[in-house]
């Protein structure tokens, strides 16, 4: 097991202090952290390891249900208009062709939960207040939770290197790797890649499995030199958690945050998920790209857990955003992150040089952050298999919106629905969803075009001019890879260009946005990844 370091000073402006490393409940500066199902732990009842639902708590009929927080904000509480927000939830998910939602609203401590549509489009079983919903990458807010815990108790500090504490850490670029630190992986500033083909199977040591995978991966960049999103530093981090604590990342996180919070419908493993109804993926299909469910389910391997295998009603997710709205707390007093954790990771470690792809200003350490106008907020988003999942929080004023999906044109249900909620409850107005103008600028291709880079992935743009092409390949070479996508560009601006693939008339635009190091290196960021051109590199030149 890792050795504790001595001290633990937080060496970034907003976060001074030590952390005091002890257990309690009230307004002590500890975090829990700590195993065991007794004391602040016992307030929820577990079974085999799953956890039995409180009476009240699971709901079949009916679609709206509210529940109090009785937090501090709760004496200026005004309730949304339940009735109302129902009838845009439907009307909206119909025309989004979205075959099921749960959505959200947390004010004055309170969250109400409204649900539509159906779990399986063929099944026809209906959406639930208990309902699950497979989280993708917003499972990467609860493994920076539970790092940022693990600072909290001088477990860990942000700037150790990740060979401190995994000294069998490696990659293809040995020097650098001894650079990478904990700060880095939590802000995607590691230069580790990001979606890497390796299930190591669902036994114990999967995440150990994964990381020694790694050194045959180079590294996308120099660490601390840019922002790449990375799920493969969050695997990474799952390690790292489950070396402190000495256990695996799943128990780590039921012991540590679950169980705390009273997350009772939230689960990381699919043996567990099926005590509760779960929605199933849906992914367009066929000319009018109808919504139909996806043949494997959710195959989102084990090893994959810390960065995208979180299974949670909506409720549960503001749950777990209520805590950090409180300082830290859970209801009734339990202190599960210091106020001084709490704000650590909403300080902006990183700015984004795609703020389009989820709306982002900045990074902090875990969270999305957003600049709305002036006024801040944090969240995160998370897709896998044609589910996806939108996080809204509004800090300022304590309201916070989740959304969960399972297919369709979420992204256009979540800008529509959540921008409608944050516009009458905050004052907050989310950016347009983002597409080219009608009449598109004129824009100079040549220097722009080439072969691009990762790890598993070749981006190669062509076109003399405006309209280009982009083509995506994911694993080139190797047997069972996806096909290649190839994309139309149409330009916003000179270094940002919205794409969308060429056999689609209709649908989201995906955005494509250029960028370069501090050498001059010539970047590109797909979906928040970001690959470097290749030096030297010949581009095919075709006029569309």
């Amino acid at each position: 097991m890792h050795t504790p370091t001595n001290e633990n000073r937080y060496e970034y402006s907003g976060w001074s202090g030590t952390g005091t490393g002890s257990s309690g409940s009230g307004n002590s500066g500890g975090s829990t952290g700590g195993s065991g199902r007794g004391g602040v732990h016992g307030s929820v009842p577990w079974r085999f390891g799953l956890p039995i639902p409180r009476a009240g708590r699971t709901e079949q009929g009916g679609p709206c249900r509210e529940e109090s927080g009785g937090d501090a904000r709760e004496g200026r509480y005004t309730p949304p208009d339940l009735t109302h927000w129902q009838s845009r939830l439907d009307t909206l998910r119909a025309e989004c062709r979205v075959p099921g939602a749960s959505l959200a609203i947390l004010v004055g401590g309170r969250i109400s939960t409204l649900v539509s549509g159906v779990l399986h489009r063929e099944t026809g079983s209906p959406v639930t207040h208990d309902s699950v919903f497979p989280l993708g990458s917003l499972a990467k807010i609860y493994t920076a939770t539970l790092v940022t815990q693990l600072v909290d108790t001088r477990e860990l500090r942000l700037d150790t290197t990740v060979v401190d504490i995994l000294p069998e850490f490696a990659t293809a670029d040995p020097e650098a790797t001894r650079r990478i630190t904990v700060r880095q992986l939590l802000s995607h500033t590691s230069g580790l890649a990001c979606d890497l083909p390796h299930d190591q199977g669902q036994e114990d040591d999967c995440l150990a499995r994964h990381v020694a995978k790694l050194r045959e991966v180079a590294l996308d960049f120099r660490p601390g030199t840019a922002l790449s999103y990375s799920s493969t530093g969050y695997v990474v981090l799952g390690r790292i958690v489950e070396v402190i604590t000495g256990t695996t990342w799943d128990t780590a996180l039921r012991e540590r945050l679950l169980i705390p919070l009273g997350l009772d419908h939230t689960v990381t493993l699919p043996e567990e998920a099926v005590c509760f109804p779960v929605a199933t993926g849906h992914l367009p299909d066929g000319p009018d790209q109808c919504p139909v469910p996806v043949p494997q389910g959710d195959r989102t391997p084990r090893s994959a857990g810390p960065a995208g295998r979180v299974i949670a009603t909506a409720a549960d997710v503001l749950r777990l955003a209520r805590m950090h709205l409180d300082g830290g707390t859970a209801p009734g007093g339990t202190r599960v992150m210091s106020v001084n954790a709490v704000a650590a990771m909403q300080h902006r470690e990183t700015g984004v040089p795609d703020q389009w792809t989820v709306g982002a200003d900045g990074w902090g350490l875990g969270w999305t952050l957003y600049d709305w106008d002036g006024i801040p907020g944090f969240g995160h988003d998370g897709a896998s298999a044609g589910q996806y999942a939108f996080l809204r929080v509004v800090p300022e004023n304590g309201v916070a919106v989740a959304l969960l999906t399972n297919g369709g044109e979420a992204r256009r249900l979540s800008a529509a629905l959540c921008g409608e909620l944050l516009d009458e409850l905050s004052g907050v107005v989310l950016p347009e969803p983002f597409a080219p103008a009608a009449e598109p600028p004129t824009v100079d291709l040549a220097p722009l075009l080439g072969t691009y880079r990762r790890a598993g992935t070749v981006i190669t743009v062509t076109g003399e001019s405006a309209p280009g092409r982009l083509v995506h390949e994911f694993s080139p070479g190797v047997p069972g890879s996806p096909v290649p996508r190839e994309m139309e560009l149409i330009p916003v601006t000179d270094t940002v260009f919205a794409g969308r693939d060429i056999e689609l008339t209709t649908g989201e635009w995906l955005p494509v946005v250029f960028s370069a190091l501090a050498d001059g290196t010539r970047c590109i960021h797909v979906g928040m990844r970001m690959a470097t051109r290749q030096p030297g590199a010949s581009a095919r030149i075709i006029t569309p």
